[in-house]
């Protein structure tokens, strides 16, 4: 017999079936499958040294009041008896494709939102399965091929389903039938719903608004007057509205820039200034589309049209600092002395979907509220309108001296 799903624009709004996966600490859970001694332990991923940032922490560890982005100083207070592992995102990649194939080959249309999170539409499939009955199946399918636990929400949208799969944490599932959305929102506090921040729900706060229901009585005109926009979206959301699709997933392999000059230069601080400019660019573009890159290349072109590229593996990260060194480092290896360079180029590779932030492994907090800022800025206003001082001076180090 020959089944044919439709994707979900052809459906009702109302009888959609979009289903969330989450592998549940999948840093931890990935080092597990590495170290079974680290089961039942408090485990905290990153936060290495008296600067590090924990990147992923186990169940166990939250108990003590360890969460991700916290430095890991604070964390050993909290907890002196974690265990701190140093994290390899060349096998949590590994492990994230492993997922990520069984759930390609199984669904009609699936969506990497990160490393670790999945949106799968299954519109139409209840007709021939059971939409509940099939998910279950497939987590099944995806504890027993990786041993990784999951949790899945499942219900009318991809905000719902990813607040019923918090709820169903850890290694979990829930659905939440249409009928039922309104019920399932009511007593959650404000905080739960995606993408509202700490001060929307501060402000939520000063008006007597804590649950979703509260919020959902209000009008969105109300809303909207009082907090803009984004008061509207906060109403949408919590009267269960979410139109956004399931976008088809497609793996980006490399972004890359190159600049060719109007006269051909062999002055190395001109030549390093631009790199720089071209790493600020391509990190912005990284972290914009949550990519991290665990491979570096890059490329001269000579006045005489002869072309050298090389390139290296790298731990997968997007921040700047990192990168820019990597490629100061491959540019110096390569680049022959004194040689008339008529175009530059960066490609970063091996990309993979990443934490949505700087790869806190080995970053201080510092470090990533200042890449924070020059990404909300340059969203802002444009990315020409703030510069790192290396893009302005130049790099004093001369290649191959």
């Amino acid at each position: 017999m020959l089944i044919i799903f439709v994707y979900s624009e052809t459906f009702p709004l109302e009888d959609r079936h979009i289903v969330h996966i989450d592998l549940d600490s999948f840093f931890v859970s990935v080092e597990r499958l590495l170290d079974p001694s680290l089961n039942g332990k408090p485990v905290v991923v990153g936060g290495g040294g008296d600067r590090g940032v924990v990147s992923s922490c186990s169940y166990e560890a939250r108990r003590y009041g360890i969460h991700s982005a916290m430095p890991g100083r604070q964390a050993r207070k909290l907890c002196p008896h974690a265990v701190f592992v140093s994290g390899s995102m060349g096998e949590y990649s590994k492990h994230s494709k492993l997922v990520t194939d069984i759930i390609a080959d199984r669904s009609p249309l699936m969506q990497k939102a990160s490393i670790d999170e999945f949106y799968i539409d299954i519109s139409g499939m209840d007709r021939f399965f059971g939409c509940f009955k099939w998910t279950k199946e497939l987590r099944q399918t995806i504890i027993k091929e990786t041993g990784l636990p999951i949790s899945f929400g499942l219900s009318i949208n991809k905000s719902i389903a990813k607040m019923a799969t918090n709820q169903a944490k850890p290694n979990g599932e829930l659905y939440v039938p249409r009928d039922k959305v309104k019920a399932f929102l009511a007593p959650l506090p404000v905080g739960k719903i995606p993408m509202l921040g700490k001060k929307m729900q501060e402000s939520l706060g000063k008006i007597g608004i804590q649950t979703i229901g509260q919020l959902a009585g209000l009008t969105e005109s109300f809303l909207e007057n009082k907090f803009g926009e984004y008061g509207g979206y906060a109403w949408r959301r919590a009267n269960g509205i979410d139109n956004s699709p399931v976008r088809p997933y497609h793996e980006r392999k490399s972004i890359s820039t190159e600049s060719t000059f109007y006269n051909d230069t062999a002055d190395t601080h001109f030549l390093d200034r631009v790199l720089a400019g071209m790493v600020s660019e391509l990190t912005h573009r990284l972290r914009k589309e949550n990519f991290i890159t665990g491979n570096v290349a890059v490329k001269i072109r000579y006045e005489n049209f002869e072309t050298r590229t090389q390139q290296s593996v790298i731990e997968h990260t997007n921040a700047d600092h990192q990168l820019l060194e990597k490629v100061r480092d491959i540019f110096e290896k390569s680049y022959y002395k004194n040689r008339m360079v008529r175009l530059i180029g960066i490609r970063f590779g091996n990309l993979i979907h990443g934490l949505g932030q700087i790869n806190m492994f080995e970053n201080t907090p510092e470090r990533q509220d200042l890449y924070k800022a020059m990404d909300d800025i340059k969203n802002r206003f444009g990315k020409g309108l703030i510069k790192t001082a290396t893009e302005i001076g130049g790099n004093k180090r001369k290649p191959n001296a």
